[in-house]
């Protein structure tokens, strides 16, 4: 079944608000079965509307819209559909019931203008909503379907969960599966290049993709039952992870935090940071992780010389080499993990920019972890933008983590 989504609102293409429903939807109809084709944005224009929804019935079995069910003039997405499917809007009278009910319960008057949430046409079904006034629409013409649900991603997505996501598989004989592999310190070509082999491959297929954790790679097949889409996937995930070796770090909801702090509850270490340039995201991220109290004591931010001497930082080598170097790195993580007592410190200086420092360009940095293995401390070259400058260095310090953290697993 080929499927479309339809995200409807001005406020979209003005980027007033971010279409979180489409990539909902879309993350969400493999499980069912269902390949999406294509994604579109539309203003509340009755015209453009229409042409939408008429290209969409031309190339697509199933049309999903999100937004435009209100009860104002500009929510014209029934009106859109009944006029592209020929069709005449009429108020229900158990729809309008239900929606006096809804206001009557929270004391207050149902405003006339509501009443246009009560319409159905022949081919439709309303879809019930208790999160809100706009109950959804499920049509079926002409071997189409067509399901329309409201814009506040709540309602759209419990109506999702409990309403058609169901019909919708008892609808589809067979399954798409998808897993994602997770890298880091490969650059996109270089894993391109590694996995070529198998990009040809048409089932299970195989895509690369640049994400700020890394390069990721998409395994996805389609079988008859859930059990052969998983084999499929299976056997190939092996053969990647192969190649991949050591760079693999997670897969689907991993996130290297997480991983991160699996690792240290399984290991039973403890673990505190010392950041200059990503200026306390390090620790935001570990503490991101629900239960990480238990395993990180907690985060300084020596954004200055003077604060990194305060804390520790031998002076001598910022004097001699500066705040931006292999050994000011290393003296940053020695002293967090002498200063808060810790298994494991952290510590992370660099350039974020937007100009150079110590004549070191944007987007160097420097990474050092001590445990009681010593110190090891790695550099880092990112791109010369503040922000990826401190995501990439904060996410490389986890991966480096997680490095240390096998290690000490592997030797007890």
């Amino acid at each position: 079944m080929r499927a479309e989504i339809i995200s409807i609102g001005t406020e979209l293409l003005l980027g007033q608000i971010t279409d979180t429903n489409a990539s909902y939807l879309a993350s969400r109809l493999p499980e069912v079965g269902i390949d999406l084709l294509w994604v579109t944005q539309v203003g509340d224009n009755m015209g453009r509307m229409k042409e939408c929804v008429q290209r969409a019935l031309g190339r697509s079995d199933l049309i999903i819209t999100t937004g435009g069910l209100g009860p104002t003039e500009d929510d014209l997405t029934r009106e859109a559909i009944a006029e592209t499917i020929g069709e005449t809007l009429t108020v229900d009278p158990d729809l309008e019931r239900e929606l006096r009910e809804f206001f009557s319960r929270r004391g207050y008057s149902m405003p006339q203008s509501n009443v246009k949430q009560a319409t159905l046409i022949p081919s439709a079904r309303a879809i019930p909503n208790p999160r809100g006034t706009a109950p959804g629409w499920w049509v079926e013409s002409d071997g189409k379907i067509v399901v329309a649900m409201p814009g506040p991603p709540a309602e759209m997505q419990r109506m999702w969960e409990k309403e058609v996501s169901h019909r919708l598989r008892e609808l589809i004989r067979h399954v798409i599966l998808s897993r994602t592999i997770k890298t880091y310190m490969l650059a996109e070509a270089a894993v391109d290049e590694m996995v070529k082999e198998h990009l040809s491959s048409k089932n299970p297929t195989l895509a690369v993709y640049s994400k700020p954790d890394g390069i990721q790679l998409r395994l996805t097949s389609k079988a008859d039952s859930r059990e052969a889409a998983k084999e499929m996937v299976a056997g190939l995930e092996e053969r990647v992870c192969a190649i991949l070796g050591d760079a693999v770090w997670g897969f689907d909801g991993d996130t290297l935090e997480s991983v991160v702090g699996g690792l240290l509850t399984e290991t039973g270490l403890s673990l505190a940071t010392m950041e200059s340039c990503t200026g306390g995201l390090l620790a935001s991220l570990i503490t991101d992780v629900p239960g990480s109290s238990t395993y990180f004591r907690g985060g300084l931010v020596s954004y200055t010389n003077e604060v990194k001497i305060a804390y520790g930082v031998d002076a001598e080598l910022l004097s001699e080499h500066g705040a931006v170097s292999a050994e000011v790195a290393s003296s940053m993580a020695r002293a967090v993990r002498s200063r808060l007592a810790v298994d494991i410190g952290v510590g992370i200086t660099g350039v974020a920019g937007p100009d150079p420092a110590e004549g070191k360009p944007v987007g160097t940095a420097y990474i050092a972890i001590c445990s009681g293995a010593g110190v090891r401390t790695v550099p880092g070259v990112y791109p010369p933008l503040r922000p990826e400058v401190k995501l990439r260095a904060a996410n490389h310090a986890l991966f480096e983590l997680r490095r240390t953290l096998q290690s000490a697993r592997e030797t007890g």
